[in-house]
C-alpha cells in the first residue's frame, strides 16, 4: 500500500518521519492523496531544483487535473501568481517586483524595527514576565508590516487573520475555505472602491493608479493579487517567526551566537529557513511526460515537491539535521526555485532578521514555559508551525 500524503511532523522543527522512508525509494516515490489519487513525491534535492524550472510542470490551479492535497484546496483553484503559468504569471509578477527588491525592502527596515520594538515593549509593559508569543509577537509583526506596505487598515487584522486561518488550515473543509476566500475578495473589492474615492499610500494604491486606471488589471484581478499578498505576507512569516524562536530556544548555543553579534542574523535566518521549511509540499501537475530520477512522470500526474526533504539533503548540506547558524548557505529551497520563487523573500528575510535579533537581545532570559510536546503542531497540508508559544523571561 502506498504511503499517505501529506505527512505530519512529530517534532515541529523536523520533517515528518515518513520522509526518510520516501527517500529510500529514490529521489521520486509514489504516494496516495486523501481522495485516493496517486501522486509523485520528489525528495531529491537535484531533482526538485530541476523540476521547479521545468515548463512541463504546471502551476495552473484552474486545470481540472490539478491535484488537491487536502479538501480545502478544492475551493482554491485560482490563486494569483502561485496558481498561474506563463504568460499570465509573468505579467503579474513584473508588476509587483519593484515593490519587493532588496533596495525597496532595505528602505523599510527602520519601519520594521520600529514595529518589532513596539511589540517587545508591549510584552514588557507593566513588568510582565510571561506571554504567548504566537498571538502577541509572531503574528502581529508581519501582519502590521504587510498592512503598512499594502495600505490596508491594521484595524481589520482580526478579520483577515481569521479568514486566512480558515483558508489555509488543512482541517478546513472546501466550503469553509471557499467562504473565507469569498469574504476576503469582497473585503478587497470594497477597499479598492474606498481608495478610488480617497487615495492613500501603499502598494495597493499604486496598483490602482498605475494598473487598474489604465486597464491593465481588472478589479477582480487586483482584489485577487491584494488577497494573495496579504495572506502570503503574514501567514508564512508569522509561522517562521514562532517556529524560529522555538527552535533557537531548543538550541541555546545557536541563540547565544545570534545574541552576541547582529551580523550573525542574516546567516541564522538562512539556516532557519532551510532547517524549518515551513512552506512545504509545493504542488504541480505534469502537462507532458517527464523522465527524471529513473522514473517517468506521465502527463496528468500529480507532483509534490516537499522542500523540507530536499533541504535536508546531506550531499548539499553536511550534517543536515544539525542547526548551524554559521552554515552560510543560500542554496536552500525554502522559497522555492525558478519562476515561482517567492516574490516576498527579501521582505521575509528582513522581518526575520530584525525580529529574531531584537527578541534575543531585549529578552536575554527568554525560555519556554511548557514542553515542546504541548505546544501543538500544525498538520501536514498547511503552512508548518506551532499553535502556541508560551514563554517566560
Amino acid at each position: 500500500m502506498l504511503p499517505k500524503f501529506p505527512m505530519s511532523r512529530q517534532c515541529p522543527y523536523h520533517p515528518p518521519a515518513g520522509y526518510a522512508a520516501l527517500k529510500k525509494e529514490g529521489p521520486l516515490a509514489r504516494v496516495r492523496l486523501y481522495d485516493g489519487r496517486t501522486a509523485w513525491a520528489v525528495t531529491g534535492y537535484a531533482e526538485t531544483r530541476q523540476l521547479l524550472v521545468d515548463p512541463r510542470l504546471s502551476s495552473d490551479r484552474s486545470r481540472p487535473d490539478f491535484p488537491v492535497l487536502v479538501p480545502r484546496m478544492a475551493a482554491a483553484k485560482l490563486v494569483a501568481l502561485v496558481g498561474m503559468d506563463p504568460p499570465e504569471h509573468d505579467v503579474q509578477r513584473r508588476m509587483l517586483i519593484p515593490s519587493f527588491t532588496v533596495k525597496r525592502v532595505n528602505s523599510l527596515r527602520p519601519a520594521i524595527r520600529r514595529i518589532v520594538v513596539e511589540r517587545i515593549e508591549a510584552l514588557l509593559d507593566g513588568g510582565r514576565r510571561e506571554a504567548d508569543l504566537v498571538p502577541e509577537f509572531a503574528l502581529p509583526v508581519p501582519s502590521t508590516v504587510i498592512c503598512e506596505l499594502l495600505g490596508v487598515p491594521y484595524g481589520d487584522h482580526e478579520f483577515f487573520e481569521e479568514q486566512t486561518r480558515r483558508m489555509l488550515m488543512a482541517t478546513s473543509t472546501a466550503d469553509e475555505a471557499a467562504a473565507a476566500g469569498g469574504a476576503l475578495n469582497r473585503y478587497f473589492d470594497e477597499l479598492i472602491e474606498t481608495k478610488l474615492a480617497e487615495p492613500g499610500e501603499g502598494l495597493l494604491d499604486e496598483l490602482i493608479v498605475d494598473r487598474l486606471g489604465p486597464g491593465e488589471l481588472t478589479r477582480l484581478e487586483l482584489a485577487s493579487i491584494a488577497m494573495f499578498l496579504l495572506v502570503a505576507g503574514h501567514e508564512t512569516t508569522a509561522n517562521m517567526i514562532g517556529l524560529s524562536v522555538l527552535t533557537l530556544l531548543e538550541h541555546p548555543e545557536q541563540l547565544a551566537r545570534l545574541r552576541a553579534d547582529e551580523r550573525v542574523a542574516a546567516g541564522a535566518v538562512e539556516e532557519l529557513l532551510r532547517f524549518l521549511s515551513v512552506a512545504d509540499e509545493l504542488q504541480r501537475v505534469a502537462a507532458a511526460d517527464i523522465e527524471i530520477g529513473g522514473q517517468v512522470i506521465r502527463a496528468g500526474d500529480a507532483v509534490y515537491l516537499p522542500n523540507a526533504a530536499a533541504n535536508r539533503a546531506p550531499e548539499v548540506f553536511p550534517e543536515p539535521d544539525t542547526l548551524d547558524v554559521g552554515r552560510g548557505t543560500r542554496h536552500h529551497l525554502a522559497f522555492g526555485y525558478g519562476i515561482h520563487q517567492c516574490i516576498g523573500q527579501n521582505l521575509a528575510r528582513a522581518e526575520l532578521e530584525i525580529a529574531l535579533y531584537e527578541l534575543a537581545v531585549r529578552l536575554p532570559g527568554l525560555r519556554l514555559a511548557e514542553p515542546v510536546e504541548q505546544l501543538g503542531t500544525k498538520p501536514g497540508g498547511s503552512v508548518q508551525g506551532i499553535l502556541r508559544l508560551p514563554v517566560v523571561w
